[in-house]
């Protein structure tokens, strides 16, 4: 699917719901940062690096990568390449079809904890960059020598996330601040579509009226049941697990059709 060009953004007070996506396993198919690695000329990291990585450290480990991959010849084109190669998520050019068309009621943004470079890469080459008023993510550019630098979003004091990257955090101030830019005027809504264990924070902060969208049986899904049945924490909002982006489709349908 290709956007038509010349995309405007609807004015903000006239958009009811925001929509925020996670990237990896969620808009596209699989880790960017596994589908990179497969550049290399081997197809795959050696014992040594893949083993050095620190639970909740991914972001340091993964700037050992991309500079092991620079040293091993792996050229800018080659990363690009290999990131627009990356397959979409099935059915999740058909919803970026549908809020494409719904512009003057959906906000859209990304919340991932992959990098600036292969997400503006993929967006474009998708035709869907200009859909999201903001991508939050962590930095990233190449140096003179070619090595892809990577760099951590911010500090946080969330014990539950990885040390670069709190989403709960992200979407708090994010609100807020969009609040403030709106004249005080909320979203109705909001969607978080995610499937990751970092996706359940966010989600955390949604209230009664907004909707968590867990990719079915990914560990998003799995830790909100678990969430559910212990009851150790009152989940408020509510959930659609979705095997395609038609089932999202379906669902916001369902919404906009409530008004």
């Amino acid at each position: 699917m290709t956007a038509p060009p010349n995309v405007t953004h609807a004015a903000p007070q006239q958009q009811r719901f925001l929509v925020l996506f996670d990237f990896d396993e969620t808009i596209i198919n699989e880790s960017s940062d596994d589908a990179v690695v497969r550049a290399l000329p081997g197809q795959h990291l050696p014992d040594w690096l893949r083993n050095s990585y620190r639970e909740g450290h991914y972001n340091e480990h993964m700037q050992k990568v991309l500079v092991y991959m620079a040293e091993q010849g792996v050229s800018v084109d080659s990363i690009h390449s290999a990131v627009e190669k990356i397959p979409p998520t099935p059915g999740l050019l058909n919803l970026f079809q549908y809020l494409h068309g719904h512009q003057q009621d959906f906000e859209l943004t990304v919340v991932s904890d992959a990098n600036m470079y292969f997400i503006e890469t993929w967006l474009k080459c998708a035709g869907v960059r200009d859909l999201f008023r903001k991508i939050f993510t962590n930095p990233a550019s190449f140096d003179a020598n070619g090595c892809l630098e990577l760099l951590p979003f911010h500090s946080h004091s969330c014990s539950c996330c990885p040390e670069n990257m709190c989403k709960q955090v992200i979407l708090r101030e994010y609100l807020a601040g969009r609040q403030k830019e709106r004249g005080g005027a909320p979203f109705q809504k909001v969607f978080y579509i995610g499937d990751g264990a970092n996706d359940i924070c966010p989600s955390l902060a949604l209230g009664p009226r907004d909707t968590a969208f867990p990719r079915r049986d990914f560990p998003m899904h799995r830790l909100l049941l678990e969430r559910q049945q212990s009851q150790a924490t009152k989940f408020k909002a509510n959930i659609v697990p979705w095997v395609s982006g038609e089932d999202i489709v379906d669902c916001l349908k369902k919404i906009m059709e409530e008004r």
